[in-house]
């Protein structure tokens, strides 16, 4: 399948803004191509925490134009024996290492060709043990929206790193689901999807527990709950959310990632 580079590069990493780790990434690709235009989705994610970046990347690419190309360098394993990837969906190239940060978007996207990076024509000639993020995934990047075919790169690869993705049960009366993620707001965003909510319509009466609340209906809007009252509401990623109007939910609520959230209709 034909998909030509767009000249758009996004950063996502766990590397912060405190150090010069994100501008020296930047350097090497405006060096290799300084025609490219780079955009930072977030160096924010919780130092390793892949099932995050995995998450985000997934709730991101697909508002880019086509053909961008997506560094995420959340890379536990850097110096290992892991791969380092580049993968070309429908719409979209991906840089990573290969450790599961791909696992969303092959499941959605459903067409992948993806080859591990071998030919050093295209990373820097001094590749340490460290910071991958500089000396590889950056120059593969920065040559990708020059042009340079996928193939060149390396051989193909069939099985990837997949995460485990844990499924909510559904009942006929009953969901059970779980926290994915908490953004800086405090919000809680479940597993629980609007699609997977849909096999309660037609119910009355519905109830949400999540930790210490208890809530009896859905919001469309925050505004439509007190200030300081615990509302749910699908959010922004078309996944239902536990929230505290103007408060952090994470925090009041005594939930993190992994909590299970259970609705119930009659």
């Amino acid at each position: 399948m034909d998909l030509t580079p767009a000249p758009i590069i996004t950063l996502m990493t766990d590397f912060g803004t405190s150090d010069h780790y994100v501008g020296v990434m930047k350097g090497v690709i405006l060096k290799i191509n300084p025609q490219a235009q780079v955009v930072d989705i977030t160096h924010a994610i919780p130092p390793q925490d892949i099932n995050g970046a995995a998450f985000l990347i997934d709730s991101a690419y697909s508002y880019f134009p086509m053909g961008t190309i997506h560094v995420i360098v959340v890379d536990p394993g850097v110096g290992s024996s892991r791969r380092a990837l580049v993968c070309q969906t429908r719409t979209a190239y991906f840089v990573c290492p290969d450790n599961g940060l791909l696992t969303h978007i092959l499941r959605n996207e459903g067409w992948a060709h993806t080859v591990a990076v071998e030919n050093s024509a295209y990373v820097l000639p001094r590749v340490s043990n460290t910071f991958h993020g500089r000396d590889i995934f950056a120059p593969v990047a920065a040559h990708l929206s020059r042009g340079v075919p996928i193939g060149t790169l390396g051989d193909p690869v069939s099985q990837l790193v997949q995460l485990p993705l844990p499924k909510p049960q559904v009942t006929e009366n009953t969901i059970v689901g779980q926290v994915i993620w908490i953004d800086s707001f405090g919000n809680l965003v479940t597993n629980i999807s609007h699609r997977i909510l849909g096999a309660l319509d037609g119910r009355n009466d519905i109830v949400v527990r999540a930790g210490s609340a208890e809530i009896h209906r859905l919001n469309r809007s925050y505004a439509e709950s007190a200030v300081g009252e615990a509302l749910a509401i699908i959010g922004s990623s078309n996944r239902l959310e536990i929230s505290i109007n103007q408060g952090d939910a994470a925090q009041i609520l005594g939930l993190k990632r992994g909590d299970t959230i259970t609705i119930c209709a009659t």
